[in-house]
């Protein structure tokens, strides 16, 4: 058999050899550093046989593959230890994952003594060096055996594959554990892993299922590539929001508020102030808004005429019946009809009494947009909103800031002539882009435009002519604008395809940070309509946008992004004053006043602590700015400068530092670092 190599170049057998043999023929040093293999571009274990003329390629821990295998095999290995230290622990799940592996187990919760007695049980078993077998075995005796061994979810795992399907098993000594594949050969190449963190997980995701205890790691062929990875670990956890946020004193959560229901703490709330009043005199005052202000709950008819409570009802907050079951046993019994454009219409006894706290805000400002009559001359109608909205999230999926019970984002909706849709939607993409350069966050994102899918069209509204021509007309507009974008099947709203700007957090996990998006069908569903040139009635075309997104998740973005030094204008302490001693104290209340009457937001450290401890917390805190002040400076009307960004600056008339920062203030300057501060 010939078999063609990755380079092109070929080797000849007169016998079937596995895919190893195949790697130790080319050299021993690749056979070392094997992790699998690959024959006509499928993956596979080097022990699999290769018995025809076929494309073969070793992958080793540098191929994304590769570290997949390694690390799965690290997840066997870490079962066994579990199974070696907690006997009675039961087997769930143990994948690969970007950057290492994770085993679900269910045992009590881990401390890191545990993990540390775990990890030491595992240089055990790779001592041991066991060779990686695979077997398989019917689906009914690999249901046999776990039930004989107490695995229930392996059972369930197992019962819930097809009927006569064979299942495979890799077997290390005398642990067996049910997976696909593929593995490395034996457990004694793993050189370095560590067992990073545990946590709770519900089985199968679903809150309402049983909670595991998660058990995470990493591996890697070299201790040194494991230690920067360690370090790069320790840095994104010191950036986590949710650590630095509390750490700061910007928010706190409290259980008997409820989860996903973030406190806000004085230096938190004048971060989101400015952010709000930033963006409101935006798009009032150079992107031409109406400001609108709309109630934070509506009857269930509002949401019906849009179908908004047939795709989201299930994620909102309802009020005025006990539970859901009350809810739609009183549906079932009215004559409700879906899509009507009159409120007036609807007469039922379950609308007067069923309200949901809103999880949206475009049906309220549609209303604002019907109170009176518009005509062509009227459009566009820019309304804008700085919207408190609630939506149900399942507790597995709250976290932090970034995803929470109620939240308020920069929401606006515009209302637009078929001639003006292209233009505006892309002053909709000119306004976003604006944001995240002003807040320094523009090179972090990536854009996805989000479609329909055509395979589940029950999700939508209208129908595939609506959606294809919608779409390509969108796809022009993204197009021209010149943005490098990836398309998403089945991401669309249910009423239209959008442009979704996403961002990860530290933990590489996804977020939609800004949407803006097409509306197709809703100007119909509340009746709305201008009067054109011509005299007549027409429907207008709508985009819904954000041009900030979520200001609690854009919080928890810009803590992470920038590990807590906003820039100067965000800072809810710009400048602190610190006097050298007691003496100075009203001098640096003058310098205080001063900067207070100029809109700084200042504080004076009038502790009796030494001024090098002084600078020292300042800089712990991340004040932008700290003027030390003392006889010298009182004498002169001087302050002696010390930043976050150049560490001594100099002494500088206080006039002119005042109209430095203040300029830097205003056009929101975006200061770099220059290097480290020094005490």
């Amino acid at each position: 058999m010939i078999i063609t190599l990755k380079d092109g170049s070929k080797k000849e057998y007169d016998q079937a050899m596995s895919v190893y043999d195949i790697a130790r023929d080319i050299s021993d040093g690749l056979a070392r550093a094997a992790c699998l293999g690959e024959v006509d571009g499928e993956t596979v274990d080097l022990r699999t046989i290769v018995d025809r003329d076929a494309e073969v390629n070793i992958l080793t821990f540098d191929s994304d593959e590769g570290k997949k295998a390694y690390r799965h095999t690290c997840s066997h290995v870490l079962a066994e230890a579990v199974k070696n230290l907690y006997p009675d622990a039961k087997l769930a799940i143990g994948p690969s994952i970007d950057n290492g592996f994770y085993y679900d187990f269910d045992i009590p919760p881990l401390t890191r003594e545990d993990l540390d007695k775990i990890e030491a049980e595992m240089k055990k078993v790779i001592k041991k060096g066991d060779r990686l077998e695979r077997f398989t075995m019917s689906r009914e005796d690999a249901i046999a055996m776990y039930k004989e061994k107490g695995e229930p979810y392996k059972v369930e795992l197992i019962e819930d594959l097809p009927e006569g399907e064979e299942i495979s098993f890799y077997r290390q000594g005398n642990f067996k554990e049910l997976c696909a594949g593929p593995h490395l050969m034996s457990t004694r190449p793993i050189k370095a892993f560590k067992l990073t963190s545990s946590s709770g997980a519900y089985w199968r995701g679903d809150e309402k299922n049983k909670m595991l205890t998660r058990i995470y790691g990493t591996a890697y062929t070299k201790k040194d590539e494991l230690k920067e990875y360690l370090e790069y670990l320790a840095d994104i956890r010191n950036r986590d929001h949710n650590k630095l946020g509390r750490e700061m004193e910007l928010f706190t959560t409290v259980d008997v508020v409820g989860q996903g229901l973030p406190l806000f703490m004085p230096k938190g709330t004048k971060i989101i102030q400015k952010l709000q009043r930033w963006i409101e005199d935006l798009e009032d005052y150079e992107w031409g808004y109406v400001r609108t202000r709309t109630p934070l709950m509506a009857k269930s008819t509002l949401y019906k005429i849009s179908d908004h409570w047939y795709h989201y009802r299930d994620g909102m907050f309802l009020l005025g019946y006990d539970n859901m079951e009350d809810i739609l046993a009183a549906e079932d019994r009215s004559d409700e009809v879906r899509g009507v454009q009159d409120l007036g219409l609807i007469q039922n006894d379950v609308d007067a009494n069923v309200y949901a706290l809103r999880p949206m805000t475009c049906p309220f400002q549609y209303y604002v947009y019907k109170a009176k009559q518009h005509s062509y001359r009227d459009l566009p109608y820019r309304m804008g909103e700085t919207s408190t909205l609630f939506r149900n999230e399942d507790s597995g999926e709250m976290h932090g800031l970034t995803r929470v019970r109620q939240f308020t984002i920069s929401e606006g909706h515009l209302v637009c002539t078929s001639e003006q849709i292209d233009e505006e939607f892309k002053n909709c993409v000119r306004l976003a882009k604006h944001c995240l350069t002003t807040l320094g966050l523009e090179d972090d994102v990536t854009y996805r435009f989000s479609k329909w899918d055509p395979n589940d069209s029950g999700k939508y509204l209208g129908t595939a002519e609506d959606w294809d021509r919608v779409q390509d007309a969108m796809r022009v507009i993204l197009d021209e604008i010149g943005l490098e974008y990836t398309e998403a099947d089945g991401e669309a709203a249910f009423y239209g395809p959008k442009l979704d700007i996403q961002a990860k957090n530290v933990y590489g996990k996804e977020d939609t940070m800004i949407t803006i998006q097409m509306d197709m069908f809703l100007a119909e569903r509340y009746d709305m309509y201008y009067v054109d040139k011509d005299g007549e009635r027409k429907r207008p075309y709508i985009i819904h946008r954000t041009s900030l997104g979520c200001y609690e998740r854009t919080l928890a973005w810009l803590i992470e992004k920038h590990a807590g030094k906003f820039p100067t204008w965000l800072c809810p302490e710009q400048v602190r004053v610190l006097p050298v001693s007691e003496k100075f104290e009203e001098y640096a209340q003058s310098v205080y006043r001063e900067l207070r009457r100029s809109g700084v937001d200042v504080t004076v450290d009038s502790s009796s602590e030494r001024i090098g401890y002084k600078i020292r917390a300042a800089q712990m805190e991340k004040i932008p700015y700290m003027l030390v002040v003392g006889g010298k400076e009182a004498e002169d009307g001087t302050v002696s400068v010390r930043s976050r960004f150049a560490g001594d600056e100099g002494v500088k008339p206080l006039s002119e530092f005042v109209s430095t920062v203040c300029e830097e203030i205003r056009i929101r300057e975006f200061r770099k670092e220059e290097k480290k501060d020094q005490a």
